[in-house]
């Protein structure tokens, strides 16, 4: 698992994994070093009586010595730090005066000491470390204090403290800026993992929803169908009959087929006006659709108890389908063509039940050799969406049995009154 990066960690990058320089920045260091050299040199001119002079060997020793390191500030910023510092201390018994020019290369080395020294205590400490050294170099060797002195000494202690600061600023923005990047980069990633977890979801909805509306009027037609065929020869007014259901299934199997396929195809503003007119179906369009089963041969009671009252769209929806879906499947896969419908409006909660009887065939053959399709756990999904759940399986007396639970909104003032045996609202 990966975590953001932590203020004061530098990550490397792919220029510069191999040395920590980057391949481009190879001049610059270059750079970098002639200008501490030209100006170390430039501090060895300085004498204690304030005069300049040409550079002694010793200026120019000291300044190659602690300037052939500062390359390798990158790689071993301690060591560096530790030679350029101890080329400062030594500035004094050779002569020199030392300043903050002088100590110059001690200065880029605590720079790059608070860049790249695992731990910022330990970069601290380093720095402050050279600092004092520096400080004990600076001492006058005659024993004799001045203000000049002590504004030299002053200045010397505090050029690496000062270099330091900056150095761990510069890394305190390079961590943030590493921070922010790798945070948009998870944020991206994010974003495309809820596009794909989003897509995916879409699909199974529309799977399911295309199941629902077309699966239950093919049925049906198919029932329909099967009923002509059984009578075609001994009824003929009945097998005429069911050819009339059949065209008008069919017919709206195709409006709602097509309704369906025009809400895929929306695109932008377009959909407001594309939507399907007539608001989605609830319970309060059992009645119809208890009656086309009813035509297609199956027998089909309804008992409700409890205090009905106003749903939710989606629970109303959700109740909705799993009678259409269960229903359908009894049609499919029953041996007998009877079926029970519970609605149970008590305990805070709507629980609706479907059941089959079990028993033989009473009229034309069922579906029953029909393969299982997907309308379990459509009806599964669509409880769960809701905060329901939902329970399927055969009864100990012969049959099966559907029973979904779904949550109830608390009763008000204005909800519709008590149901009767009958199946709806008296």
């Amino acid at each position: 698992m990966n975590r953001a990066p932590r203020l004061g960690r530098v990550l490397p990058t792919p220029d510069t994994a191999d040395t920590g320089v980057p391949r481009p920045g190879r001049r610059r260091e270059g750079a970098v070093a002639a200008a501490a050299f030209v100006v170390c040199l430039l501090g060895g001119t300085v004498r204690v009586e304030d005069t300049l002079t040409a550079p002694p060997l010793a200026a120019w020793l000291l300044a190659l010595v602690s300037c052939a390191v500062l390359p390798a500030r990158h790689r071993r910023p301690l060591a560096v730090l530790a030679v350029t510092t101890a080329a400062g201390v030594v500035a004094q018994p050779l002569g020199l005066v030392l300043s903050p020019l002088v100590a110059a290369p001690a200065l880029v080395a605590a720079y790059a000491c608070t860049l790249h020294v695992p731990g910022e205590r330990r970069a601290a400490g380093a720095v402050a470390l050279a600092a004092v050294a520096l400080l004990a170099g600076s001492e006058p060797l005659s024993g004799d204090h001045s203000w000049r002195d002590a504004s030299r000494m002053g200045t010397v202690v505090a050029a690496p403290l000062v270099a330091g600061l900056i150095g761990h600023a510069v890394r305190t923005r390079r961590a943030y800026l590493a921070a922010v990047e790798e945070r948009a980069r998870r944020a991206e990633e994010s974003r495309e993992l809820e596009a794909r977890r989003r897509v995916a979801e879409e699909r199974v909805r529309i799977a399911r929803e295309l199941h629902d509306l077309v699966a239950h009027q093919i049925t049906l037609a198919n029932a329909q169908a099967t009923v002509a065929a059984h009578f075609f020869d001994s009824r003929p007014e009945q097998t005429r009959v069911s050819l009339r259901e059949l065209v008008e299934t069919t017919g709206h199997a195709l409006d709602e087929l097509r309704a369906a396929v025009g809400l895929l195809r929306q695109t932008g503003d377009a959909g407001d006006a594309m939507a399907p007119e007539g608001p989605a179906p609830g319970l309060a369009r059992l009645p119809d659709l208890l009656e086309s089963f009813r035509r297609a041969g199956l027998e089909v009671a309804v008992r409700e108890e409890g205090r009905a009252r106003a749903l939710p769209p989606g629970v109303d929806l959700t109740a909705y389908r799993i009678v259409q879906e269960a229903l359908t499947n009894v049609t499919k896969h029953a041996a007998g063509r009877g079926a029970r419908v519970g609605l149970d409006w008590g305990g805070g909660r709507l629980t609706v039940t479907v059941s089959d009887d079990g028993g033989a065939p009473a009229g034309p053959p069922a579906l029953s050799d029909r393969p299982p399709g997907y309308g379990l756990i459509g009806m599964r999904e669509r409880a769960a969406a809701v905060g329901g759940e939902l329970t399927a399986g055969p009864r100990p007396e012969g049959g099966f049995l559907v029973t979904a639970r779904l949550p109830l909104p608390p009763v008000r003032d204005g909800d519709m009154p008590e149901a009767t045996d009958e199946g709806r609202p008296a």
